[in-house]
Protein backbone atom coordinates (compact mmCIF):
# COMPACT_ATOMS: atom_id res chain seq x y z
CA UNK A 1 0.00 0.00 0.00
CA UNK A 2 2.86 2.36 0.87
CA UNK A 3 4.54 1.69 -2.49
CA UNK A 4 1.27 2.38 -4.29
CA UNK A 5 0.83 5.72 -2.48
CA UNK A 6 4.41 6.71 -3.34
CA UNK A 7 3.80 5.76 -6.98
CA UNK A 8 0.62 7.85 -7.14
CA UNK A 9 2.40 10.75 -5.44
CA UNK A 10 5.23 10.55 -7.97
CA UNK A 11 2.74 10.50 -10.86
CA UNK A 12 0.91 13.49 -9.39
CA UNK A 13 4.12 15.46 -9.09
CA UNK A 14 5.06 14.68 -12.71
CA UNK A 15 1.56 15.68 -13.82
CA UNK A 16 1.81 18.98 -11.95
CA UNK A 17 5.22 19.65 -13.51
CA UNK A 18 3.94 18.85 -16.99
CA UNK A 19 0.85 21.03 -16.45
CA UNK A 20 3.07 23.86 -15.24
CA UNK A 21 5.23 23.53 -18.36
CA UNK A 22 2.15 23.45 -20.58
CA UNK A 23 0.67 26.50 -18.88
CA UNK A 24 4.01 28.32 -19.19
CA UNK A 25 4.28 27.47 -22.89
CA UNK A 26 0.65 28.41 -23.48
CA UNK A 27 1.19 31.76 -21.74
CA UNK A 28 4.23 32.45 -23.89
CA UNK A 29 2.33 31.45 -27.01
CA UNK A 30 -0.59 33.74 -26.25
CA UNK A 31 1.80 36.57 -25.33
CA UNK A 32 3.52 36.18 -28.71
CA UNK A 33 0.15 36.20 -30.45
CA UNK A 34 -0.83 39.37 -28.58
CA UNK A 35 2.40 41.14 -29.58
CA UNK A 36 1.96 40.13 -33.21
CA UNK A 37 -1.66 41.25 -33.17
CA UNK A 38 -0.69 44.65 -31.79
CA UNK A 39 2.21 45.05 -34.21
CA UNK A 40 0.27 44.16 -37.35
CA UNK A 41 -3.18 45.50 -36.56
CA UNK A 42 -4.47 48.99 -37.50
CA UNK A 43 -4.32 49.85 -33.81
CA UNK A 44 -0.52 49.71 -34.15
CA UNK A 45 -0.77 53.02 -36.03
CA UNK A 46 -1.85 54.81 -32.84
CA UNK A 47 0.21 57.95 -32.24
CA UNK A 48 0.47 58.90 -28.54
CA UNK A 49 1.40 62.50 -29.43
CA UNK A 50 -1.56 62.84 -31.80
CA UNK A 51 -4.18 60.31 -30.63
CA UNK A 52 -6.94 61.74 -32.85
CA UNK A 53 -4.76 62.32 -35.92
CA UNK A 54 -5.96 60.79 -39.18
CA UNK A 55 -6.81 61.58 -42.78
CA UNK A 56 -10.54 61.32 -43.41
CA UNK A 57 -11.78 60.78 -46.96
CA UNK A 58 -15.35 61.96 -47.52
CA UNK A 59 -17.29 60.85 -50.58
CA UNK A 60 -20.40 63.00 -51.30
CA UNK A 61 -22.80 62.13 -54.11
CA UNK A 62 -24.11 65.49 -55.29
CA UNK A 63 -26.21 64.47 -58.34
CA UNK A 64 -27.46 61.46 -60.30
CA UNK A 65 -26.71 60.83 -63.97
CA UNK A 66 -28.20 58.49 -66.58
CA UNK A 67 -26.03 55.54 -65.48
CA UNK A 68 -24.46 56.68 -62.23
CA UNK A 69 -23.62 59.74 -60.20
CA UNK A 70 -21.33 62.75 -59.71
CA UNK A 71 -19.45 62.88 -56.42
CA UNK A 72 -17.12 65.27 -54.62
CA UNK A 73 -14.24 63.44 -52.94
CA UNK A 74 -12.56 65.40 -50.14
CA UNK A 75 -9.51 64.55 -48.00
CA UNK A 76 -9.18 66.22 -44.59
CA UNK A 77 -5.80 65.96 -42.86
CA UNK A 78 -6.62 66.00 -39.16
CA UNK A 79 -3.04 65.14 -38.17
CA UNK A 80 -1.47 67.83 -36.04
CA UNK A 81 2.11 67.68 -37.35
CA UNK A 82 2.29 65.14 -40.18
CA UNK A 83 1.75 66.42 -43.72
CA UNK A 84 2.12 65.13 -47.27
CA UNK A 85 4.75 67.08 -49.22
CA UNK A 86 4.91 67.82 -52.93
CA UNK A 87 6.48 66.48 -55.01
CA UNK A 88 5.25 63.81 -55.37
CA UNK A 89 2.16 64.29 -53.18
CA UNK A 90 -0.73 62.00 -52.28
CA UNK A 91 -2.06 59.06 -54.29
CA UNK A 92 -5.57 57.71 -53.61
CA UNK A 93 -6.78 54.32 -54.81
CA UNK A 94 -9.69 51.91 -54.28
CA UNK A 95 -11.48 48.88 -55.75
CA UNK A 96 -14.93 49.16 -57.33
CA UNK A 97 -17.62 46.94 -55.84
CA UNK A 98 -19.24 46.27 -59.24
CA UNK A 99 -18.25 47.16 -62.83
CA UNK A 100 -18.11 50.92 -62.43
CA UNK A 101 -16.16 53.24 -64.73
CA UNK A 102 -15.01 56.83 -64.36
CA UNK A 103 -16.36 59.08 -67.10
CA UNK A 104 -14.55 62.23 -66.00
CA UNK A 105 -12.44 63.71 -63.20
CA UNK A 106 -12.18 67.43 -62.37
CA UNK A 107 -9.37 68.64 -60.11
CA UNK A 108 -7.45 65.38 -60.46
CA UNK A 109 -6.67 62.53 -62.84
CA UNK A 110 -6.20 58.77 -62.81
CA UNK A 111 -2.72 57.46 -63.48
CA UNK A 112 -3.99 54.84 -65.98
CA UNK A 113 -6.99 54.60 -68.27
CA UNK A 114 -7.17 50.82 -68.48
CA UNK A 115 -8.97 48.77 -71.17
CA UNK A 116 -11.96 50.78 -72.44
CA UNK A 117 -12.29 48.95 -75.77
CA UNK A 118 -15.85 47.76 -75.15
CA UNK A 119 -17.17 51.32 -74.92
CA UNK A 120 -18.23 52.48 -78.42
CA UNK A 121 -20.19 55.69 -77.81
CA UNK A 122 -17.47 57.43 -75.82
CA UNK A 123 -14.24 56.56 -74.09
CA UNK A 124 -14.34 56.81 -70.26
CA UNK A 125 -11.56 58.51 -68.35
CA UNK A 126 -10.73 55.23 -66.56
CA UNK A 127 -12.03 51.65 -66.87
CA UNK A 128 -9.76 49.98 -64.31
CA UNK A 129 -11.20 47.89 -61.51
CA UNK A 130 -8.71 49.54 -59.14
CA UNK A 131 -8.26 53.19 -60.25
CA UNK A 132 -5.60 55.46 -58.78
CA UNK A 133 -6.14 59.24 -58.59
CA UNK A 134 -3.49 61.95 -58.18
CA UNK A 135 -3.74 65.70 -57.80
CA UNK A 136 -3.15 68.15 -60.65
CA UNK A 137 -0.20 70.53 -60.68
CA UNK A 138 -0.61 74.26 -60.03
CA UNK A 139 -1.41 76.40 -63.06
CA UNK A 140 -3.78 74.02 -64.88
CA UNK A 141 -6.59 75.63 -66.95
CA UNK A 142 -9.49 76.97 -64.93
CA UNK A 143 -12.02 74.51 -66.43
CA UNK A 144 -9.97 71.60 -65.01
CA UNK A 145 -9.87 72.95 -61.48
CA UNK A 146 -12.01 72.06 -58.49
CA UNK A 147 -12.23 73.40 -54.94
CA UNK A 148 -9.01 72.80 -52.94
CA UNK A 149 -7.33 71.08 -55.88
CA UNK A 150 -4.24 71.48 -57.98
CA UNK A 151 -1.48 71.71 -55.37
CA UNK A 152 0.66 68.91 -56.73
CA UNK A 153 -0.61 66.55 -54.06
CA UNK A 154 0.54 68.66 -51.11
CA UNK A 155 -1.57 68.30 -47.99
CA UNK A 156 -0.57 70.48 -45.03
CA UNK A 157 -0.95 69.37 -41.42
CA UNK A 158 -3.89 70.60 -39.38
CA UNK A 159 -1.86 72.58 -36.82
CA UNK A 160 0.53 74.09 -39.35
CA UNK A 161 -1.82 75.34 -42.10
CA UNK A 162 -5.54 74.49 -41.66
CA UNK A 163 -6.76 76.05 -44.97
CA UNK A 164 -4.32 73.90 -46.97
CA UNK A 165 -4.98 70.71 -45.00
CA UNK A 166 -7.88 69.91 -47.37
CA UNK A 167 -7.73 68.46 -50.90
CA UNK A 168 -10.62 67.47 -53.16
CA UNK A 169 -11.64 66.48 -56.67
CA UNK A 170 -14.88 65.69 -58.50
CA UNK A 171 -15.51 62.33 -60.14
CA UNK A 172 -18.30 61.26 -62.52
CA UNK A 173 -19.03 57.53 -62.10
CA UNK A 174 -20.97 55.36 -64.55
CA UNK A 175 -22.41 51.84 -64.55
CA UNK A 176 -22.92 52.10 -60.80
CA UNK A 177 -26.63 52.45 -60.10
CA UNK A 178 -28.69 55.60 -59.70
CA UNK A 179 -30.25 55.26 -56.23
CA UNK A 180 -29.03 54.99 -52.67
CA UNK A 181 -29.97 51.30 -52.69
CA UNK A 182 -28.25 50.34 -55.94
CA UNK A 183 -24.97 52.22 -55.37
CA UNK A 184 -22.32 50.02 -53.75
CA UNK A 185 -19.50 51.48 -51.70
CA UNK A 186 -15.92 51.11 -53.06
CA UNK A 187 -13.60 48.80 -51.14
CA UNK A 188 -9.92 48.48 -50.19
CA UNK A 189 -9.03 52.18 -50.09
CA UNK A 190 -5.30 52.97 -50.20
CA UNK A 191 -3.55 56.26 -49.50
CA UNK A 192 0.11 56.71 -50.40
CA UNK A 193 2.33 59.69 -49.70
CA UNK A 194 3.86 58.54 -52.06
CA UNK A 195 4.93 55.24 -50.50
CA UNK A 196 3.23 53.08 -47.87
CA UNK A 197 2.53 54.18 -44.32
CA UNK A 198 -1.21 54.81 -44.27
CA UNK A 199 -3.76 52.09 -43.49
CA UNK A 200 -7.36 52.84 -44.49
CA UNK A 201 -10.43 51.31 -42.93
CA UNK A 202 -13.64 50.32 -44.74
CA UNK A 203 -16.05 52.89 -46.15
CA UNK A 204 -18.96 53.67 -43.81
CA UNK A 205 -22.20 55.44 -44.69
CA UNK A 206 -22.66 58.56 -42.54
CA UNK A 207 -25.09 61.43 -42.28
CA UNK A 208 -25.31 63.36 -45.56
CA UNK A 209 -23.09 66.43 -45.77
CA UNK A 210 -24.51 69.95 -45.96
CA UNK A 211 -23.29 72.57 -48.46
CA UNK A 212 -23.76 76.33 -48.12
CA UNK A 213 -24.17 78.82 -50.94
CA UNK A 214 -21.72 81.67 -51.41
CA UNK A 215 -23.90 84.08 -49.47
CA UNK A 216 -24.62 81.32 -46.90
CA UNK A 217 -28.36 81.91 -47.24
CA UNK A 218 -29.15 78.56 -48.82
CA UNK A 219 -28.22 75.02 -47.76
CA UNK A 220 -28.16 71.94 -49.96
CA UNK A 221 -27.63 68.33 -48.92
CA UNK A 222 -25.61 65.49 -50.42
CA UNK A 223 -27.69 62.62 -51.80
CA UNK A 224 -25.43 60.10 -50.10
CA UNK A 225 -22.22 60.32 -48.05
CA UNK A 226 -19.64 57.83 -46.83
CA UNK A 227 -16.35 58.25 -44.96
CA UNK A 228 -13.03 56.42 -44.96
CA UNK A 229 -10.46 56.91 -42.17
CA UNK A 230 -6.71 56.42 -42.79
CA UNK A 231 -4.06 56.33 -40.04
CA UNK A 232 -0.27 56.48 -40.30
CA UNK A 233 2.37 54.04 -39.03
CA UNK A 234 6.09 54.81 -39.28
CA UNK A 235 6.79 51.06 -39.19
CA UNK A 236 4.77 50.57 -42.37
CA UNK A 237 6.29 53.63 -44.04
CA UNK A 238 9.92 52.47 -43.89
CA UNK A 239 11.94 49.88 -42.04
CA UNK A 240 14.80 52.28 -41.30
CA UNK A 241 14.73 55.71 -39.67
CA UNK A 242 14.82 58.95 -41.64
CA UNK A 243 16.48 61.29 -39.14
CA UNK A 244 18.83 61.32 -36.16
CA UNK A 245 19.77 63.65 -33.28
CA UNK A 246 23.13 65.05 -32.15
CA UNK A 247 23.76 66.99 -28.92
CA UNK A 248 26.16 69.59 -27.48
CA UNK A 249 26.30 72.12 -24.64
CA UNK A 250 28.18 75.17 -23.44
CA UNK A 251 29.40 73.39 -20.28
CA UNK A 252 31.17 70.57 -22.12
CA UNK A 253 33.42 70.54 -25.18
CA UNK A 254 32.14 67.10 -26.14
CA UNK A 255 29.78 66.90 -29.12
CA UNK A 256 27.60 63.81 -29.08
CA UNK A 257 27.10 62.81 -32.74
CA UNK A 258 24.27 60.84 -34.26
CA UNK A 259 24.63 57.12 -33.53
CA UNK A 260 26.69 55.26 -36.13
CA UNK A 261 24.48 53.63 -38.79
CA UNK A 262 21.43 55.34 -37.25
CA UNK A 263 19.57 55.14 -40.57
CA UNK A 264 21.81 52.88 -42.67
CA UNK A 265 25.39 51.69 -43.06
CA UNK A 266 27.69 52.69 -45.89
CA UNK A 267 29.01 49.17 -46.32
CA UNK A 268 25.55 47.67 -46.75
CA UNK A 269 24.94 47.21 -50.48
CA UNK A 270 21.18 47.16 -49.99
CA UNK A 271 21.17 50.72 -48.65
CA UNK A 272 21.17 53.88 -50.81
CA UNK A 273 24.51 54.93 -52.23
CA UNK A 274 26.22 58.03 -50.91
CA UNK A 275 28.54 60.67 -52.35
CA UNK A 276 31.04 63.05 -50.82
CA UNK A 277 30.42 66.78 -50.87
CA UNK A 278 33.14 67.31 -53.52
CA UNK A 279 32.00 64.48 -55.81
CA UNK A 280 31.82 65.36 -59.56
CA UNK A 281 28.45 63.57 -59.69
CA UNK A 282 26.88 66.54 -57.93
CA UNK A 283 27.85 68.85 -60.78
CA UNK A 284 25.57 66.99 -63.20
CA UNK A 285 22.10 68.56 -63.64
CA UNK A 286 20.10 65.33 -63.27
CA UNK A 287 21.16 63.64 -60.01
CA UNK A 288 20.45 66.66 -57.81
CA UNK A 289 17.13 67.78 -59.28
CA UNK A 290 14.59 67.44 -56.43
CA UNK A 291 11.59 67.46 -58.81
CA UNK A 292 12.60 64.90 -61.43
CA UNK A 293 14.23 62.64 -58.83
CA UNK A 294 11.58 62.77 -56.11
CA UNK A 295 10.58 59.14 -56.71
CA UNK A 296 14.15 57.83 -57.02
CA UNK A 297 16.23 56.49 -54.11
CA UNK A 298 17.78 59.30 -52.05
CA UNK A 299 21.26 60.49 -52.95
CA UNK A 300 22.81 61.01 -49.54
CA UNK A 301 25.97 62.76 -48.48
CA UNK A 302 28.37 60.20 -46.97
CA UNK A 303 28.16 60.37 -43.17
CA UNK A 304 28.62 58.03 -40.21
CA UNK A 305 24.87 57.97 -39.58
CA UNK A 306 23.66 57.90 -43.22
CA UNK A 307 20.45 59.77 -42.38
CA UNK A 308 18.70 62.16 -44.78
CA UNK A 309 18.13 64.65 -41.94
CA UNK A 310 20.03 65.48 -38.74
CA UNK A 311 18.63 67.57 -35.89
CA UNK A 312 21.23 69.16 -33.59
CA UNK A 313 20.22 70.35 -30.10
CA UNK A 314 22.71 72.75 -28.46
CA UNK A 315 22.33 74.05 -24.90
CA UNK A 316 23.72 77.50 -25.61
CA UNK A 317 23.52 79.84 -22.60
CA UNK A 318 22.55 79.90 -18.93
CA UNK A 319 21.03 83.01 -17.36
CA UNK A 320 19.77 83.65 -13.87
CA UNK A 321 16.10 83.09 -14.69
CA UNK A 322 16.30 81.72 -18.25
CA UNK A 323 18.27 79.31 -20.41
CA UNK A 324 18.76 79.23 -24.17
CA UNK A 325 18.73 76.41 -26.74
CA UNK A 326 19.78 76.42 -30.40
CA UNK A 327 18.19 73.93 -32.84
CA UNK A 328 19.71 73.23 -36.26
CA UNK A 329 18.12 70.99 -38.90
CA UNK A 330 20.46 69.81 -41.67
CA UNK A 331 19.50 68.11 -44.94
CA UNK A 332 21.91 65.46 -46.30
CA UNK A 333 19.71 64.38 -49.24
CA UNK A 334 20.73 65.85 -52.61
CA UNK A 335 17.43 64.75 -54.19
CA UNK A 336 14.97 66.26 -51.73
CA UNK A 337 13.79 69.72 -50.80
CA UNK A 338 11.72 69.50 -47.61
CA UNK A 339 8.92 71.99 -48.21
CA UNK A 340 6.80 73.00 -45.20
CA UNK A 341 8.76 70.69 -42.87
CA UNK A 342 7.72 70.18 -39.26
CA UNK A 343 9.72 69.44 -36.13
CA UNK A 344 8.18 68.10 -32.91
CA UNK A 345 10.13 67.90 -29.65
CA UNK A 346 9.37 66.68 -26.14
CA UNK A 347 10.88 68.35 -23.08
CA UNK A 348 9.47 68.98 -19.57
CA UNK A 349 10.36 72.71 -19.70
CA UNK A 350 8.22 73.47 -22.78
CA UNK A 351 5.48 74.80 -20.51
CA UNK A 352 7.81 77.79 -19.93
CA UNK A 353 8.72 78.72 -23.52
CA UNK A 354 9.29 82.49 -23.52
CA UNK A 355 10.38 83.24 -27.09
CA UNK A 356 11.15 81.33 -30.30
CA UNK A 357 13.34 82.98 -32.94
CA UNK A 358 12.89 82.35 -36.73
CA UNK A 359 10.61 79.30 -36.27
CA UNK A 360 6.86 79.15 -35.83
CA UNK A 361 5.85 77.50 -32.58
CA UNK A 362 2.73 75.80 -31.27
CA UNK A 363 2.32 73.75 -28.08
CA UNK A 364 0.79 70.30 -28.46
CA UNK A 365 -1.09 68.96 -25.45
CA UNK A 366 -2.11 65.37 -26.22
CA UNK A 367 -2.50 64.67 -22.50
CA UNK A 368 -4.61 67.67 -21.58
CA UNK A 369 -2.88 69.71 -18.86
CA UNK A 370 0.62 68.30 -19.54
CA UNK A 371 2.43 70.75 -21.83
CA UNK A 372 5.71 69.04 -22.70
CA UNK A 373 5.40 68.76 -26.51
CA UNK A 374 6.19 71.57 -28.94
CA UNK A 375 5.75 71.80 -32.70
CA UNK A 376 8.04 73.99 -34.85
CA UNK A 377 7.98 74.86 -38.54
CA UNK A 378 9.58 77.46 -40.80
CA UNK A 379 8.28 80.97 -41.32
CA UNK A 380 6.68 81.48 -44.74
CA UNK A 381 9.03 82.83 -47.45
CA UNK A 382 11.90 82.89 -44.95
CA UNK A 383 12.90 79.40 -43.82
CA UNK A 384 9.93 77.17 -44.65
CA UNK A 385 11.90 75.39 -47.42
CA UNK A 386 14.76 73.17 -46.27
CA UNK A 387 16.91 73.03 -49.38
CA UNK A 388 18.76 69.94 -50.55
CA UNK A 389 22.19 69.03 -49.15
CA UNK A 390 24.80 71.72 -49.56
CA UNK A 391 25.47 75.24 -48.28
CA UNK A 392 21.73 76.05 -48.09
CA UNK A 393 20.78 72.69 -46.63
CA UNK A 394 20.09 73.78 -43.06
CA UNK A 395 17.73 75.94 -41.00
CA UNK A 396 18.15 76.98 -37.38
CA UNK A 397 16.43 78.77 -34.54
CA UNK A 398 16.91 79.54 -30.86
CA UNK A 399 14.54 79.04 -27.93
CA UNK A 400 14.44 81.08 -24.75
CA UNK A 401 12.93 79.18 -21.82
CA UNK A 402 12.16 80.39 -18.31
CA UNK A 403 13.53 78.26 -15.49
CA UNK A 404 11.30 76.39 -13.10
CA UNK A 405 13.26 76.48 -9.84
CA UNK A 406 11.73 73.21 -8.67
CA UNK A 407 12.65 71.13 -11.69
CA UNK A 408 15.41 72.90 -13.64
CA UNK A 409 18.86 71.31 -13.68
CA UNK A 410 21.73 70.60 -16.05
CA UNK A 411 22.46 67.27 -14.39
CA UNK A 412 21.89 63.84 -15.97
CA UNK A 413 21.06 65.25 -19.41
CA UNK A 414 17.88 66.99 -18.24
CA UNK A 415 18.44 69.90 -20.66
CA UNK A 416 18.24 67.64 -23.73
CA UNK A 417 15.01 66.56 -25.46
CA UNK A 418 13.27 63.31 -24.65
CA UNK A 419 12.15 62.71 -28.26
CA UNK A 420 12.33 64.49 -31.61
CA UNK A 421 10.19 63.98 -34.71
CA UNK A 422 10.93 65.37 -38.17
CA UNK A 423 8.01 65.42 -40.63
CA UNK A 424 6.13 63.09 -38.32
CA UNK A 425 8.80 60.38 -38.07
CA UNK A 426 10.66 59.71 -34.83
CA UNK A 427 14.39 60.44 -34.96
CA UNK A 428 17.11 58.19 -33.54
CA UNK A 429 18.48 59.60 -30.26
CA UNK A 430 22.02 59.01 -28.95
CA UNK A 431 22.52 56.64 -26.05
CA UNK A 432 21.93 58.44 -22.69
CA UNK A 433 25.41 57.50 -21.45
CA UNK A 434 26.91 59.44 -24.38
CA UNK A 435 25.22 62.76 -23.53
CA UNK A 436 27.51 65.73 -22.73
CA UNK A 437 28.13 65.47 -18.99
CA UNK A 438 28.12 68.28 -16.48
CA UNK A 439 31.58 68.88 -14.92
CA UNK A 440 31.66 67.65 -11.33
CA UNK A 441 32.24 70.24 -8.55
CA UNK A 442 31.89 67.87 -5.59
CA UNK A 443 35.66 67.75 -4.90
CA UNK A 444 38.20 70.56 -5.45
CA UNK A 445 40.69 69.85 -8.17
CA UNK A 446 44.17 68.89 -6.86
CA UNK A 447 46.90 71.45 -7.29
CA UNK A 448 49.46 70.84 -10.02
CA UNK A 449 52.59 68.91 -8.91
CA UNK A 450 54.81 71.83 -9.87
CA UNK A 451 52.99 74.03 -7.33
CA UNK A 452 53.64 71.49 -4.55
CA UNK A 453 57.26 71.31 -5.61
CA UNK A 454 57.55 75.04 -5.06
CA UNK A 455 55.52 75.35 -1.84
CA UNK A 456 57.05 72.41 0.05
CA UNK A 457 60.73 73.64 -0.01
CA UNK A 458 59.57 77.15 0.86
CA UNK A 459 57.63 75.90 3.88
CA UNK A 460 60.63 73.86 5.06
CA UNK A 461 62.93 76.83 4.64
CA UNK A 462 60.63 79.09 6.70
CA UNK A 463 60.53 76.46 9.38
CA UNK A 464 64.32 75.91 9.51
CA UNK A 465 65.64 79.48 9.19
CA UNK A 466 64.21 80.83 12.48
CA UNK A 467 65.68 77.89 14.40
CA UNK A 468 69.16 79.02 13.38
CA UNK A 469 68.81 82.15 15.51
CA UNK A 470 67.48 80.40 18.63
CA UNK A 471 69.86 80.00 21.58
Amino acid sequence: MMEKRELNSSRGQRCMQNCHILNKNAAGFFLALTILAIAFSPAGAYDPLDPNGNITIKWDIVSWTADGYVAAVTMHNFQQYRHIPSPPGWTLGWNWAKKEVIWAVVGGQTTEQGDCSKWKAGSPHCCKKDPTVVDLLPGVPYNQQFTNCCKGGALASWAQDPPNSVASFQVSVGNSGTTNKTVKLPKNFTLKAPGPGYTCGPAKIVKSSLFFSTDRRRTTQALMTWNVTCTYSQFLAQKSSTCCVSLSSFYNDTITPCPTCACACRNNVTQPSCVHSDSPVLKLPGPTNPITNSLQPPLLQCTRHMCPVRVHWHVKLNYKDYWRVKITVTNFNYRMNYTDWTLVAQHPNFDNVTQVFSFNYKPLTPYGSINDTAMFWGQKYYNDLLMQAGPMGSVQSELLLRKDKQTFTFKQGWAFPRRLYFNGDQCVMPSPDAYPWLPSTAHPAPAPPSLFAFILPLALALAIVPSLFLP
